[in-house]
């Protein structure tokens, strides 16, 4: 049982700090109208945590292979606190982007612990359902996010929202501070061990590519999804949050299936085929839905929500699985790296695309993305 403790402990690590690094688009239309800025302008703001994760992970990860989670966690995250509370008295809108930035590179280091927690407490034919669990932290986090944050904003501005953040990461870096421990004896799978490097293996960059390509249906959805809904259809800004707050709570089950699905058999990658193709599918009718306007966009726009991230999971654990005990902080820190780099690089152009021609473009970016994705995705390289 104490491994799940330590699991927990994890979750509750990046759970919390996900508000503060990828929840702000939720309130899109408060940032938009407390900067007084265009909707690119606004998604960079949102989704700034992103330019601090890409660069530190990689660190993060290298820390946490020679120290261990409860330094990384305790730090990293404390770190978040502070920032996000200084983003919350910040009046400048460059200074805001610098702060938010500053905190994704403190809270990235619950993204690399709690995958380290998984590769070193767990033996193979529990990780899918305990990736899955870890997996739900962030889905966790954006459901406590949207149905919180849309109210906050709404009675407090800007400003209670990211002071909210800051008190919920701190606790949780003093919890991991505190509690978290290295696992009680080394094992073949716990003990690091004196390898080259994983990257000679051409499926580890697979399964970074396969990620990439699917971050960008992902950021599309996550990050204007809220603006669709009210600049589409109608729907008010707490009401759409509450809609993606559904969403949220409905892809943590998913995710923990797909783990579950993924320890029967044996496969990792299989499985996130099967759910890219899915993914197409929900895509496709989501674009056909928000080009015509018609009521169904709705459903397929929270469905999207659920069945985008859907698939995570997996490859975060492939990738860990791939690198060996040695290589795991690194290579989950790259894995991360990669997966934000392009929600980075995305985020602006998507949101430049929305604006000239309207949401259904972005989410057909999306589409085409993970079409690209099903040909990259390592099969051959996997036994069960």
């Amino acid at each position: 049982m104490r491994r799940w403790w330590m699991l927990a402990l994890g979750v509750n690590a990046h759970a919390s700090v996900t508000l503060g690094l990828y929840g702000l688009p939720l309130v899109m239309p408060e940032i938009l109208r407390h900067f007084g800025v265009s909707l690119p302008v606004g998604g960079l703001i949102g989704n700034a945590p992103a330019i601090g994760i890409l660069s530190a992970l990689v660190a993060w990860g290298a820390l946490a292979d020679r120290h261990g989670e409860r330094l990384v966690l305790g730090l990293g995250v404390g770190l978040a606190a502070v920032t996000l509370a200084g983003a919350a008295f910040a009046t400048s809108t460059w200074a805001v982007i610098a702060l938010l930035a500053a905190a994704g590179a403190g809270g990235s280091a619950a993204m690399v612990g709690g995958g380290r927690i998984v590769l070193r407490w767990f033996r193979p034919p529990e990780r899918g359902v305990a990736m899955g669990v870890r997996q739900v932290s962030y889905t966790l986090g954006m459901a406590v996010a949207a149905f919180v944050l849309p109210p906050v904003a709404a009675a407090h501005g800007l400003t209670g929202v990211l002071l909210l953040c800051s008190g919920l990461a701190l606790l949780a870096a003093v919890l991991a501070g505190l509690f978290l421990a290295e696992p009680p004896h080394a094992t073949p799978e716990s003990r690091p061990a004196a390898a080259g490097s994983p990257y000679r293996q051409p499926a580890l960059w697979r399964v970074h590519a396969t990620s990439a390509l699917h971050a960008v249906p992902q950021i599309v959805v996550t990050t204007y999804g809220v603006d669709c809904l009210v600049t589409s259809y109608g729907w008010d800004g707490v009401a759409a949050g509450r809609l993606f707050g559904v969403a949220a709570i409905a892809g943590a089950a998913v995710r923990i299936a797909a783990g579950r699905w993924s320890d029967r058999t044996g496969l990792r990658m299989r499985p996130l085929l099967l759910i890219t193709l899915w993914n197409l599918v929900v895509l496709a009718l989501l674009v056909a839905g928000s080009f015509t306007g018609a009521a169904f966009g709705v459903a397929m726009l929270a469905l999207a929500s659920v069945m985008t991230v859907a698939g995570n999971g997996l490859a975060y654990l492939a990738a860990g699985e791939l690198a060996g005990p040695g290589w795991a902080g690194r290579v989950l820190g790259t894995h991360n790296t990669v997966q934000n780099t392009v929600a980075l690089a995305a985020t602006p152009l998507l949101g430049l695309l929305i604006e000239g021609s309207g949401s259904w473009a972005g989410f057909a970016a999306g589409l085409g993305c993970a079409l690209i994705s099903l040909p990259v995705i390592p099969l051959r390289a996997e036994r069960s």
